[in-house]
């Protein structure tokens, strides 16, 4: 992408997603469920236009960078964030482990 293709990614909490946008289209977006602790990312989409453009990534980093700056633990549910985050280790702080060790 050029200068005149950047990606631009916001956190649209009335629809519980990340929007990145390419102008002003809707390139991708990254849909969570948030509670006070723990962000659940739980799909991640990217439209056919711009696959293979960087906008899935732009996507996890700022989603990821905002919930460490607000706190938060992410729980990867979407195979697209967990796959990221396995491919960027210095995000495994963010990563929410459960406390609990119940099994059935």
């Amino acid at each position: 992408m050029d200068d005149a293709e950047a990606v631009s990614v916001a956190d649209a909490p009335q629809d519980r997603r990340y929007e990145a946008r390419v102008g002003d289209d809707l390139a991708g977006t990254a849909a969570y469920i948030r509670t006070p602790e723990v962000v659940a990312f739980i799909h991640t989409e990217v439209g056919e236009a711009y696959e293979g453009r960087g906008i899935g990534s732009a996507l996890a980093r700022t989603a990821l960078d905002d919930a460490r700056a607000q706190g938060l633990r992410v729980l990867a549910i979407c195979p697209f964030i967990a796959g990221w985050l396995t491919r960027h280790p210095e995000y495994d702080d963010l990563q929410f482990v459960p406390e609990s060790s119940v099994t059935d």
